[in-house]
């Protein structure tokens, strides 16, 4: 799979290799360095440059040292940019009703939210991370993740939908309907966020001039109308109205076919 001139190798990941920081004959570690240092960084740089401005030179000139310094402690770029991925997800809040053991998480269910409070929270944080990092949602199409992160966030989701009483074998089409809905509407919505960041304007000032340039176009008039309809006097305000209300549609039908045959 390619992205510009990175060709990834779908069949290989940092978390199954043996390796993690390969020495080079007559390399010697580099001071004040560590592979949380590097990640953090890499972060940074993506948030700040996106995928296409990143590179380990770039990375390194951030960090005042080498190149050669970073390849201490990974193999390759796609390694780096697997591990920040990870450390993304790991920024995820996780319902604590499907964190604990079995058996505190009943007591803690029994008090606190039911599982549809747990999957909103859970969709809603996925949400907020794949907005706050646009570069998230190409890599999450090129790599396993199965970091650390990544499989906690996982295994919270399939306890969520557990908890449900959804059958076993429904769970992995119920978690693939919500994933998918949070994957691509935050997408979309990260990528104009971006957009408008580097036009220099804001998201509201950007809907009302296309808004205004397709004014009398009759085409539109069905979409205006259910614009209104729906109510709320900013992008934010719309989008979280949206959200919410697809996010219930999808709970429902989770209901609905819950004990259907």
């Amino acid at each position: 799979m390619a992205t510009g001139s990175r060709v990834t190798r779908p069949w290989s990941s940092v978390w199954l290799s043996e390796r993690k920081a390969p020495k080079r004959k007559g390399d010697q570690q580099p001071v004040g360095l560590d592979h949380v240092k590097i990640i953090a960084a890499t972060v940074r740089l993506l948030d700040a440059e996106g995928l296409a401005g990143f590179s380990m030179r770039r990375l390194a000139a951030n960090l005042g040292v080498t190149a050669m310094s970073v390849y201490w402690y990974v193999e390759t770029k796609d390694q780096l940019l697997e591990l920040a991925l990870d450390a993304a997800m790991g920024e995820v809040a996780l319902p604590p009703e499907a964190v604990q053991p079995a058996g505190e998480r009943e007591h803690l269910a029994a008090e606190g939210r039911d599982w549809r409070g747990q999957l909103r929270q859970l969709a809603s944080e996925y949400r907020r991370l794949l907005v706050r990092h646009p570069w998230l949602s190409p890599l999450m199409g090129e790599y396993f993740n199965i970091g650390p992160n990544a499989m906690a966030f996982s295994r919270a989701a399939q306890r969520v939908l557990h908890n449900s009483g959804l059958p076993d074998e429904k769970i992995t089409s119920a978690l693939s309907l919500v994933y998918q809905f949070v994957y691509g509407f935050s997408t979309i919505e990260g990528r104009f966020s971006a957009l408008c960041r580097a036009a220099g304007v804001s998201q509201d000032e950007l809907l009302q001039k296309v808004m205004s340039s397709v004014e009398d176009r009759p085409e539109f008039d069905e979409s205006r109308k259910n614009m209104e309809a729906r109510g709320g006097q900013t992008i934010e305000e719309m989008r979280d109205r949206d959200f919410t209300m697809a996010l219930d549609f999808a709970i429902a039908g989770i209901e609905a076919l819950r004990d259907a045959p």
